[in-house]
């Protein structure tokens, strides 16, 4: 990567107070660009309703499907208005722009809806793996449905034997002529029951070490042989699904990466999953991705909300929360330019997925502290403060979807500040011969 480049090769901005230079080499006015992108949002999208805007609130089946459908509509206007994918390159039905434009378009979008349910993970991560590892055939096939709204892609990763050992995969794709038929199980794969497309790792060798016999396809997720289930969360939201997966066909021409070279994709698969928050490729308000209880504004309200405003030790609170929301805005920003620019190894990413882990967990805290007993103990009449209640049961999620903590943890000893790597027995073992527990009984 060259310094002035982001991952999926737009420029950064240039030096140019309120300007910013196009991947053709066009200075561009930011403000210009500002003025623009509010009247297509004045002129078109409706505001923005939070309970319809957050991941932690359960939706009906119904409900959730007719408000994908209007993400998908919303998708579709900021591509007919030339908003979607700023930053991906021209010939792939992007704007070729920077991140700063994707950061105006960002920051004028926080009184309105948008495509929530879209961004993550079909731009953040699989977007990202097809602009890096996928065919001209390929990128010029998915990548303008994925901007159009067409297409909704998940990530096929976990499954229900390997936790966070992505390299132990047991689902496996078997070579027949041009095809591949794939077989096994994925887990806690989000928005799967209503998404089109996937990205899934399969092991295609069984003879050599782990991470050498792993390969990446994508496959439509509404094809005989695939089943989806959705998982009830504490809450009540289903979003994670279990997929199972029995003799798939899939050709070799939707196969991602070299066969047997899944694990190099792997890499900047995970690098694009921790930087969710701050990636140039996704539509979000700032700071709507923390969460309901993140950030100033919400742990105020929450404050109010409890009439606890002028209480000294609840304003403490109120500023810790702003504090982390601004510390963790910017570090991101600075692991993405030093990342962009190559000052930082892109395994830095994971410092910021550390850190966005302990804001979101922190501030959840913070916002059951504000609340009290109510958060404890809630009627159905207590609205937004009885909400605090189920968030701090959910809080942890935050620190397992997206790669857990303890990964990101291992990621930045071992990668980014050189510490011993852990001891692990499966290390340069044949995979066929490492040890595995007895099935569990039926």
């Amino acid at each position: 990567m060259t310094p002035g480049s982001t991952t999926d090769g737009a420029t950064t901005e240039s030096a140019t107070t309120g300007g910013a230079m196009t991947e053709a080499g066009e200075s561009v006015d930011l403000e210009a660009f500002r003025e623009r992108v509010r009247a297509v949002l004045r002129a078109n999208l409706r505001p923005g309703d939070p309970n319809l805007l957050s991941w932690r609130n359960p939706l009906s089946e119904e409900l959730t499907l007719q408000v994908v459908a209007r993400e998908r509509e919303v998708q579709r206007i900021l591509y007919d208005a030339g908003l979607a994918g700023l930053c991906v390159p021209r010939a792939y039905g992007g704007q070729g722009l920077t991140p700063a434009h994707q950061r105006v378009l960002n920051e004028e979008l926080a009184p309105y809806e948008y495509p929530m349910r879209l961004q993550i993970p079909t731009f953040e991560p699989c977007l990202g793996v097809i602009l890096e590892f996928g065919t001209e055939e390929q990128k010029l096939r998915h990548i303008p449905r994925i901007l159009t709204g067409e297409e909704v892609w998940v990530q096929l990763l976990s499954e229900p034997s390997g936790g966070s050992d992505l390299a132990g995969a047991l689902t496996t794709a078997v070579r027949e002529g041009d095809d591949w038929i794939l077989n096994g199980s994925k887990i806690w794969t989000t928005s799967a029951v209503w998404s089109d497309w996937g990205l899934c790792l399969a092991r295609t060798n069984w003879d050599v070490p782990k991470h050498r016999g792993l390969t990446v396809f994508m496959l439509p997720l509404r094809q005989p042989g695939i089943e989806i289930h959705p998982i009830e969360m504490l809450n009540g939201n289903k979003e994670f699904c279990q997929e199972f997966l029995t003799d798939v066909v899939v050709p070799d021409s939707c196969r991602v990466g070299e066969v047997d070279g899944g694990w190099e994709v792997c890499v900047r698969w995970m690098f694009h999953e921790r930087m969710l928050h701050n990636s140039p490729l996704v539509t979000s308000p700032p700071g709507a991705m923390l969460g309901g209880s993140a950030g100033l504004t919400a742990a105020r309200d929450t404050a109010r909300a409890a009439g606890r405003l002028t209480d000294p030790t609840a304003r403490d609170l109120v500023g810790e929360a702003y504090m982390l929301a601004l510390v963790k805005e910017e570090l991101d920003l600075r692991v993405r330019d030093g990342v962009a620019a190559g000052a930082m190894s892109d395994q830095t990413a994971a410092v910021g997925r550390l850190f966005s882990s302990m804001v979101g967990t922190r501030s959840t805290d913070i916002a059951l502290e504000l609340v009290g007993v109510t958060g404890a103990a809630w009627a159905d009449d207590d609205g937004e403060l009885g909400a605090v209640g189920t968030s701090f049961l959910m809080r942890q999620s935050g620190s397992i979807g997206g790669g857990t903590v303890e990964m990101a943890r291992n990621v930045v000893s071992e990668r980014v500040l050189g510490m011993p790597r852990e001891l692990a027995a499966d290390r340069g073992i044949a995979f066929r011969d490492v040890p595995r527990g007895r099935p569990a009984r039926e």
